[in-house]
């Protein structure tokens, strides 16, 4: 009663929320608490989710992002396996898309234009010559509602977000979703849904960057994709059209191999994966990538109904943002499993399509399940 009424008393005073469930007993739950304000003045929280094992997965209503994900190593000892920053402001100067959730159109668009319906539309260029994961101002840079969820496998939120007819460039007034769930399977499930009033491309992802280790580069996680192919790039990463088979090559990851026994004959400047893989399981639920780190003995598999995701491996970090606990964070210090349809689709007829129409439902689910060995 005590812990209750203490509860409370924190809560009126806008220090934080508390929302009971089930296996609050065991440390279970949600808790809201104020994260900090943009210029002008709007509010950004962040919502702590707990399951009953005890890991723990915070996210903020500034882009829906992930900001810290603990999760047990072989010992049971919890460390915090995504980059990220402690605070709202580095978040909002600018940052590689941590832990965002990213729209309209996660990853490249050639030119940053597309035709629809007989009509040219103009995207902003943001990358190079190229529009990239949804412009100037895309959903990992506006604020989310958001609200807890009751959940039979654990703790949950969810962020909601209406982008305006024409923003960024882009047709028909969007209605998107993004549930958080922390389950007590020790697994974050994501899922995603949208509406539109006119025909838009959408394409959803979480640009989290996973570092099992807690720290220092990831060449030694060793990696397992369900992908025998994948979308050869030119040299602004946008695909050629082509879908290859991954035999002979170093995006060959079928069976387990480290990250780094063949980063330095990917190509690229600079060096490394950031190439979309195809998933064998082409749209069915079904796990797409493994990843083990053999010191924590932490596991990372990730399953979605995506047709496809990117795999990235921090190659643009450099060493001039500073994260949380003070980490440096450099060059392949992290990797991203982002699913999604294929980059460019809206110019490529012969790729699986990302056009929503009025009266459909954009629907996504992944899930990035964690284990020890």
């Amino acid at each position: 009663m005590k812990a209750m009424a203490m509860t409370m008393a924190l809560a009126a005073m806008g220090a934080f929320m508390v929302l009971p469930g089930d296996a609050e007993a065991a440390g279970a739950g949600v808790e809201k608490a104020p994260f900090g304000k943009l210029a002008d003045g709007t509010s950004v929280d962040i919502y702590t989710l707990t399951n009953a094992k005890g890991m723990k997965a915070r996210i903020m209503t500034y882009g829906a992002t992930l900001t810290e994900l603990h999760v047990p190593d072989k010992n049971g000892k919890l460390g915090d396996v995504v980059l990220g920053f402690e605070t709202l402001e580095p978040y909002v100067k600018g940052h590689p898309f941590f832990g965002s959730t990213v729209g309209r159109y996660a990853n490249r668009i050639a030119r940053g234009e597309f035709t629809l319906d007989g009509k040219k539309y103009t995207l902003a260029t943001n990358n190079g010559p190229n529009h990239l994961h949804g412009g100037l101002r895309g959903f990992d840079k506006q604020v989310w509602n958001a609200s807890p969820k009751k959940s039979g496998d654990g703790q949950a939120v969810q962020f909601t977000l209406t982008s305006p007819d024409g923003e960024e460039g882009y047709p028909g007034t969007l209605k998107a979703t993004v549930l958080y769930t922390l389950t007590d399977a020790n697994a974050l499930r994501i899922e995603y849904t949208a509406t539109t009033d006119k025909a838009t491309p959408v394409n959803l992802t979480n640009h989290s960057y996973f570092n099992l280790a807690g720290a220092g580069d990831v060449l030694a996680h060793v990696v397992t994709l369900a992908a025998s192919r994948y979308t050869p790039v030119d040299d602004t990463l946008i695909p050629t059209g082509q879908v290859a088979t991954v035999r002979g090559t170093p995006f060959n990851f079928v069976a387990p191999r480290p990250i780094g026994e063949r980063i330095q004959i990917v190509g690229g400047d600079p060096k490394g994966y950031d190439h979309n893989f195809v998933t064998d399981a082409e749209g069915r639920f079904a796990l797409a990538a493994t990843v083990y780190e053999p010191t924590t003995g932490r596991v990372l598999q990730m399953y979605t109904d995506e047709p496809a995701f990117q795999f990235y491996t921090g190659n643009f970090l450099d060493g001039t943002l500073t994260g949380k606990g003070g980490a440096v964070y450099k060059q392949h210090n992290a990797f991203c499993l982002e699913a999604q349809h294929y980059p460019d689709s809206p110019n490529k007829p012969s790729f699986p399509s990302t056009i929503l129409r009025p009266g459909q439902t954009y629907r996504q689910r992944t899930e990035y399940a964690f284990s020890t060995r």
